[in-house]
């Protein structure tokens, strides 16, 4: 498929009203994503950002608030934006690698050869038509966006150590005790449909933590635990 032809997805997780508890009181009575942010809706920035990479088909919001929360929302910034938004609700929170997986089919139906995944509460530039173009050249299963943070505050987030040279991701720790790196996760990633196998081989070898190591590349994101991560992801530093 030439790239005048391929079809890109973006998927932001939204979460739901059992997180962002640390947003209140101000998400008590709105739903956090839908909080004005310099005079727009949380989501409204990625969801903006993503209007900007070329040949989108398609915009889900993930999470487990009330359909009727995000009903009007979702209609009306399909209309501004001129690109399909729909709002994907989680029978019960699943993670971002969970909700990723459970709503595959309906993320597949365009028959993307990307799948751009954004947490909604992220506040940078979003150089996503730079991080396709990266991850085009790269060739891997995924592409992570990162910064460069101070050693003093870089336990606070997900640490990530690569490739100097490469930048083929080589290690991720989430919130480590002791100083892995200075490099942290943004929350931004580009993925091949081949993190749905991935994913779902992470499910069926839970039981069996040395396949895990191997295995957990997404999943390491949703845990605290130290994982060593698979040569096909690459990282963008911004």
């Amino acid at each position: 498929m030439g790239r005048s032809e391929e079809r890109v997805v973006a998927v932001i997780m939204v979460g739901g009203p059992t997180k962002g508890t640390r947003f209140r009181p101000l998400s008590l009575n709105i739903p956090k994503p839908l909080f004005p942010l310099a005079g727009q809706a949380m989501v409204h920035h990625p969801i903006s950002a993503c209007k900007r990479i070329p040949n989108l088909a398609q915009i889900y919001l993930v999470g487990f608030y009330e359909e009727r929360e995000f009903a009007l929302y979702v209609s009306s910034i399909s209309n501004e934006l001129r690109v399909p938004v729909r709002y994907l609700r989680e029978d019960k929170p699943h993670g971002s690698a969970g909700g990723l997986y459970n709503f595959r089919d309906l993320i597949m139906e365009d028959n993307p050869s990307h799948i751009v995944l954004l947490n909604c509460d992220v506040c940078c530039s979003f150089p996503l038509p730079e991080m396709l173009e990266a991850h085009r050249s790269y060739g891997g299963m995924g592409t992570i966006l990162v910064i460069k943070v101070s050693p003093e505050s870089a336990n606070q987030f997900g640490e990530l150590v690569a490739d100097p040279i490469t930048n083929e991701l080589l290690h991720y720790t989430e919130k480590p005790e002791t100083f892995v790196s200075d490099r942290i996760n943004c929350g931004v990633y580009i993925f091949t449909p081949d993190i749905f196998t991935a994913i779902q081989g992470v499910s069926t070898q839970r039981k069996d933590r040395a396949n895990l190591r191997r295995l957990s590349s997404f999943e390491a994101l949703q845990s605290a635990t130290r994982y060593d991560w698979p040569p096909d992801f690459y990282f963008l530093i911004v």
